[in-house]
């Protein structure tokens, strides 16, 4: 026979309509659309970043300095290359509401702006007053400002209040609803406060060696060309430290984020959609069995074996392309459909609409899955018998599929972890994913064979004897039917996607919460000027509940080259070359420096500069002993030899410099310190109180806000990941109902032997229960410890901290599996125990 008659057999069964395919339909389409929607939002921010770059940025084009402002010769670039300049200045604060042991006081990020501010779209305000009006002089004298809702509450402050900033005193005239820029602000420890830079020169903020950033925001002629203005820039200023960034990427730190997590939340969703493949592949398996009689009759008729596959391979092929389009259909159209809910809820634009490149992943994706899991059954159709037409003569499939077939779905299986690699942009996380669900796709089907044995061997012992439920359970989990396989891999990877998150969520949250508190400092003070040092540790050493105090000087530079190349191609992406990092200076190593490779030089040593740098960071760039690294600081280039690597831990929230140098190699070079203070919670509010009267300039960061505010990210990226988590578990519970109704025909059978051996219905029942219960139990114990490996892999390996194992999590998932394997099992036991013994027997003659 050839293929177009196997294609006419295929259409002539499907007339059949879709009975029996129910499942595999259901669990492709919400495969696919959980991965086709992730993927529908993360393209709708991205166009939606990419519309508003230039009101995100705040212009067309921005360079930013760090530590200062820009030269004479630099602003006459900015002017010369751009039809418009504004300057902005950004940096941390205190604000200080009040006077003497009543005053109160508050974190913020200032925002310092001139008259042109914004270029691009209007800052929200409320009362609505002009910008110019609310930051200008006002009637009292003093210069306006505007702050964030968050910190007028916390202030209890009202619009013709007063507050100082350093020792610069402000009118509150509005709140700050919004901003146009604040895309580009990137991470603050504190809530904005905004006013005009000529207001700040007296406030003692922006003296020689504090930090600030300084950012010159263009907009360009239409004319112009972005990359050779970038070009143009370098070549003028080379060591200027100065860094571009235009409106094609407005806010690149959002669009990392979102591309990170849209990835990951799509690796989650592809374990969803493996949980569906079991299903897909139960269902194929149902399907095929239901098909036996007429398989046999067409080999009876001399159709070959790759006739009968490819009757079947086209059905279920027709199958898969109507659950992968309905899946399509609804993870572009529930984005679309709740796209003003969204618009309103994300911190960001997004541009909803139809978005083929998401939506073509998902259906490749959907393809290779219902290829991967079907075609074993498939291929194991060849394999029935015409001896399956006569009653007692075994024909069903059995054994393993050929070769071909075999070598096609490992290389659907790699082209599938090749696609996932290459798409969510982290082929490293992907490759991990990839290991975990296979790993945990192979301790589940040896599970589920040991539960059977075991099972098997246990309905046998004396422990079961007067207990003819469970004995009844323990033989049909340990039967020959799949059952005990399918509910196990089903439900197992779901729950042991979920049981990996909240390990992992539960360790964060104890590390940030928890431990990171008690071995971290109460409070970072930066911006101390040298002269101010030995006053400010006389107020710390004489107070008897400050247990310590750690300084040191306070540099930022930014790594421009590694060994005499350019930093970006030695370690393209690293993030410690993004932006600019702090750098240190030290004659003597610090105390508790552990120097792994090298020496520290000689405290009296006057020679070329040298620099420590982090081991950790060192092996990941590939640095070794004798490179060299150029820093640039405040505009000048120091390139330094490495002379040693040491042991950084960022854990303990103390200082940790990736460099630290020579006190040569920065002589001269303006700069602050910056102090660590150890003390209980009761001292906290008297040490900022005295600090800050006294030194209105030092900026304190209180290190129990910044933990606070890692957690409330922790949490919502926790949810967005359990919600993930949530449907695959949706989908496993599909496959669930699905091997229920599979095996309802069986169990009507089981039920009617077992009545007419003089069981009642309770007894029946009960053997049901405990069968589901079991499975469920069995299943939530396997995913309990498979997750929880991986969640000791990911704090071990990837978070490098201790892991603790959460009982309370691992009691949840447990009982979530018994409880959806009951609801599954007993939805199908009404029909087995409602059933007449009589008409049941007889049907089978």
């Amino acid at each position: 026979m050839s293929l177009p008659i196997a294609a006419r057999i295929a259409r002539r069964e499907l007339r059949g309509g879709l009975r029996g395919f129910w499942i595999l339909l259901v669990c492709l389409a919400l495969g696919v659309a959980a991965i086709a929607g992730v993927g529908t939002v993360r393209a709708a921010i991205e166009a939606g970043l990419e519309r508003e770059g230039a009101a995100l940025l705040g212009g067309d084009a921005q360079v930013s300095l760090t530590y200062r402002f820009a030269d004479p010769a630099e602003r006459e670039w900015f002017e010369e290359n751009s039809v418009t300049v504004s300057e902005i200045v950004d940096f941390r604060s205190m604000v200080v509401v009040g006077e003497g042991a009543d005053a109160e006081r508050a974190l913020t990020q200032v925002k310092g702006v001139d008259d042109l501010w914004p270029l691009v779209g209007q800052a929200v305000l409320e009362p609505d007053i002009p910008i110019a009006q609310a930051l200008g002089a006002q009637p009292s004298g003093l210069p306006g400002a505007v702050v964030e809702p968050l910190l007028r509450d916390r202030l209890g402050l009202e619009v013709g209040d007063r507050f100082r900033l350093g020792v610069q005193e402000f009118e509150l005239t509005a709140a700050l609803v919004s901003e146009p820029d604040a895309g580009a602000a990137g991470f603050g420890f504190g809530p904005r406060t905004l006013v005009l830079t000529q207001s700040l020169a007296d406030s003692q903020l922006l003296g020689a060696g504090t930090l600030f950033d300084s950012r010159y925001r263009m907009m360009l002629a239409p004319d112009a060309d972005p990359d050779a203005l970038r070009a143009s820039l370098r070549e003028a200023f080379p060591d200027s430290g100065a860094r571009w960034r235009d409106a094609r990427r407005g806010a690149p730190g959002i669009e990392m984020f979102v591309d990170r997590i849209a990835a990951f939340l799509v690796l989650v969703g592809l374990t969803g959609l493996a949980v569906g493949g079991v299903g897909v592949s139960a269902a194929v398996r149902t399907y095929l069995a239901r098909k036996t009689e007429v398989i046999a009759i067409l080999k009876t008729l001399g159709a070959p074996g790759r006739t009968i596959f490819w009757v079947y391979f086209i059905q279920i092929g027709v199958m898969a392309l109507i659950g992968i389009a309905a899946g399509l259909a609804l993870g572009a159209g529930v984005p679309l459909a709740l796209s003003p809910l969204l618009a309103d809820r994300l911190p960001v634009p997004a541009v909803f609409g139809l978005y083929p490149a998401p939506l073509a992943e998902a259906a490749l994706y959907g393809l290779l899955t219902a290829f991967v899991f079907t075609l074993w059954p498939l291929a194991r159709s060849e394999q029935v018998r015409a001896a399956a037409l006569f009653r007692g003569v075994g024909g069903a499939a059995a054994g393993w599929p050929r070769a071909r077939y075999l070598l096609a779905m490992m290389v659907a299986l790699a082209v599938l972890i090749g696609a996932a690699a290459w798409f969510s942009g982290v082929p490293e996380l992907a490759l991990g994913a990839a290991v975990g669900i296979l790993g945990a796709f192979l301790v589940l089907v040896v599970a589920a064979l040991l539960v059977r044995r075991l099972a098997r061997a246990l309905a046998r012992t004396r422990l079961v004897r007067g207990r003819p439920a469970l004995r009844l359970a323990l033989a049909a989990i340990g039967g020959p039917r799949e059952e005990a396989m399918s509910v196990i891999l089903s439900l197992g990877l779901g729950l042991t996607v979920l049981a990996a998150v909240g390990q992992v969520e539960s360790n964060l949250r104890s590390a940030i919460q928890n431990e990171l508190p008690a071995r971290a400092p109460a409070y970072f003070f930066v911006d101390i000027q040298t002269d101010q040092l030995p006053d400010f540790m006389a107020r710390l050493e004489d107070d008897p509940l400050v247990s310590n105090v750690e300084t040191a000087p306070m540099l930022r530079g930014i790594i421009t080259r590694l060994q005499d190349r350019p930093a970006s191609e030695v370690a393209p992406g690293h993030w410690v070359l993004r932006g600019d990092r702090g750098v240190t200076y030290a004659a003597a190593p610090p105390p508790g420096t552990v120097l792994t490779r090298g020496e520290w030089w000689p405290e009296d040593y006057a020679g070329p500069p040298l620099v420590s740098m982090s081991d950790e960071i060192g092996r990941e760039i590939g640095l070794n002993l004798g490179d060299t690294v150029t820093v640039n600081i405040l505009g000048r280039d120091i390139t330094a030899t490495i002379a040693s690597f040491r042991e950084v831990d960022f854990s303990t929230a103390g200082i940790g410099f990736v460099m630290a140098m020579n006190p040569g190699a920065l002589q001269g070079a303006p700069h602050t310190h910056i102090a660590t203070v150890y003390a209980p919670p009761e001292a906290e509010a008297a040490i900022l109180r005295d600090l800050g009267s006294r030194f209105p300039n030092i900026t304190a960061v209180p290190v129990r806000e910044a933990i606070d505010r890692a957690a409330e990210a922790l949490s919502g990226i926790a949810a967005a990941t359990s919600w993930a988590a949530a449907a695959t578990l949706l989908t496993g519970f599909v496959v669930l109902i699905g091997a229920a109704a599979a095996g309802e025909r069986a169990r009507v059978f089981e039920a009617a032997v077992l009545k007419t051996l003089g069981a009642v219905r309770g007894r029946v029942l009960a053997s049901f229960a405990l069968r589901s219960a079991l499975l469920g139990a069995a299943a939530g114990l396997v995913a309990l410890l498979w997750g929880g490996l991986a969640g000791w892999a990911v704090m071990r390996f990837v978070m490098e901290t201790d892991f603790r194992f959460d009982a309370a999590s691992a009691i949840g998932i447990v009982a979530g599996g018994v409880l959806a394997t009951l609801l599954a099992g007993l939805a199908f036991a009404w029909r087995p125990l409602s059933a007449r013994p009589a008409q049941v027997l007889r049907a089978q003659d």
